[in-house]
């Protein structure tokens, strides 16, 4: 079984935070496929369902961002999930707004979460998809940055990002990684190759 771990904080306040696009592609993912992801487990709320005719289980971890690992850790032991059945979605600083890499390994390039979930493994050899947040413009405080609401003028694009997001997931299951980092692969406000 695979399973797709967005990483967020839990909290009304959190909701439409750029910390929280992990929970965003999450929730997408169990709207389109009729997955209601309410069940707690390992400090999670989990659903189970079908992708692409694959059994997946779509999690978001209740630890807050920083301990995220502490919850996928546990279950994916308990699930007897191996790291290479594991997708983390996140935010990711190091991108400009609106971007998106899949990587199919990598460090946490400084961001907590991913940190925490490496150290719980024991490995990086794990999927992820970066989803970016960097406004274009210099950041004077990154962590007051990331828990900021979206602003109005920024919802509409989230949303395409969301759905976008929501498909390069999709795309892992039923194609694998390597061909999805082939569609999906794209830096900020451009359009990829296969869609220009």
């Amino acid at each position: 079984m695979l399973l797709v771990a967005g990483l967020g904080n839990p909290g009304g306040e959190y909701a439409l935070t750029p910390h929280n696009l992990g929970f965003l592609v999450v929730d997408r993912l169990a709207e389109l496929h009729g997955i209601r992801v309410t069940r707690k487990d390992s400090r999670a709320l989990v659903g189970i369902g079908e992708i692409a005719g694959k059994p997946v289980m779509l999690a978001k971890p209740q630890t807050y961002m920083n301990l995220s690992g502490t919850s996928i850790g546990p279950l994916m032991e308990k699930h007897e999930i191996a790291a290479g059945e594991l997708v983390v979605v996140h935010d990711e600083l190091d991108l400009p707004w609106n971007g998106l890499r899949i990587k199919p390994k990598g460090s946490a390039a400084g961001h907590n979460g991913m940190e925490s979930v490496i150290h719980a493994l024991g490995t990086s050899e794990f999927i992820r998809v970066r989803l970016g947040i960097h406004p274009g413009h210099p950041i004077r405080d990154g962590a007051e940055f990331v828990l900021a609401p979206f602003k109005r003028s920024q919802i509409k694009e989230l949303d395409e990002l969301i759905g976008f997001a929501a498909e390069a997931v999709e795309s892992i299951i039923a194609e694998g990684v390597e061909k999805a980092m082939t569609r999906f692969n794209r830096r900020a406000g451009g359009l990829n190759a296969e869609e220009a």
